[in-house]
């Protein structure tokens, strides 16, 4: 008989599913957190709560590292630790989408290799370019949200709740499922989605609509409903309509845009990623947001006029500040 209490160290790859959901409840994962920004500090502190061991990677050189949420008490954890990183079962990546592969190449070669890697960003495309990298892994993608904010170094505040929804980069990834589980005990609501990447574009076609004009225009979203922004939104997203659809993605433009103006009016208060990377003189995630659209318009031979004037607006704004 197992005593009361114990902890079960596993590896979800050698057991069946249903093993593993049988024991989620008593198991405590490792999990390094790469990128404690604003969302992986807030990922980090309930995954912390619920048990399961964690520990980040981030910028900072020493070996620990406290996160406060909010008024908090602050947590500590362990920070750049080699040894955490090879017996990670789950390594959650956060860090900006352009940041992903100079943040990646240094710890793979420290991972298992069944150790899942689920990233979590704004934007397309990253993960398809480290891809040679990382194939030997469980790959997941994760889109939430969660609002999060960092009024400091070591405070995040959660400015807003949300859903997150995770599914699998490729084929040993596909067996993961349970990970939906974990995650939705630390931070509900989560939810395993088959077809994560069309969840993705949509999330996209939400995030060129906003992002940029927030971003040249230094507004709130709440702005964009004002009527001024009305003829650019609609024809943003009939542009990212017909790239979906002719990407083999289901897109009904109407409902998009229904999408895209109730996200303006939810986020109204908040300032994109995009406005803070403009106002701070940052390089922004346009490549992957845009930049991405307007690849696969390219490929499938689709005109997005509109879109790639906001690109090149961002693009000028980019290179005037560096």
């Amino acid at each position: 008989m197992v005593p009361i209490g114990t902890i079960f160290y596993f590896n979800p790859f050698h057991f069946s599913l249903c093993f593993a959901h049988r024991i989620l409840g008593t198991k405590s994962m490792n999990i390094v957190v790469l990128g404690p920004g604003a969302i992986g500090s807030l990922w980090a502190i309930h995954l912390k709560k619920a048990g399961h061991n964690v520990s980040l990677w981030g910028n900072k050189t020493q070996s620990t590292d406290s996160i406060q949420l909010e008024d908090k008490p602050p947590i500590l954890f362990d920070n750049r630790n080699t040894q955490a990183l090879s017996q990670a079962d789950l390594v959650l990546v956060t860090v900006k989408v352009w940041q992903v592969e100079h943040a990646i190449k240094p710890i793979i070669q420290h991972l298992d290799s069944d150790c899942m890697l689920m990233f979590m960003h704004n934007g397309m495309g990253a993960v398809d370019r480290i891809y040679h990298l990382v194939e030997q892994h469980p790959v997941l993608l994760a889109t939430t949200t969660h609002g999060a904010f960092r009024p400091s170094a070591n405070r995040v505040n959660h400015t807003g709740l949300g859903q997150t929804q995770v599914g699998a980069f490729n084929d040993k990834a596909q067996q993961c499922e349970f990970i939906a589980d974990v995650l939705n005990h630390a931070q509900p609501e989560v939810f395993w989605n088959q077809n994560i990447k069309q969840a993705l574009w949509q999330k996209l076609v939400v995030n060129c609509a906003i992002n940029p004009l927030t971003g040249i225009e230094q507004c709130q979203n709440g702005q964009l409903a004002n009527q001024e922004y009305q003829t650019t939104i609609e024809k943003v997203v009939s542009e990212c309509a017909d790239v979906m659809n002719a990407d083999g993605f289901k897109a009904d433009k109407q409902t998009l845009l229904d999408t895209v103006r109730k996200v303006i009016v939810a986020t109204g208060k908040n300032y994109s990623s995009m406005y803070q990377d403009v106002f701070y003189n940052r390089t922004t995630e346009i490549d992957f947001i845009t930049g991405y659209l307007l690849e696969r318009a390219k490929c499938l031979h689709i005109a997005t006029p509109v879109n790639a004037e906001l690109y090149q607006q961002i693009k000028a704004k980019e290179l005037s500040e560096n």
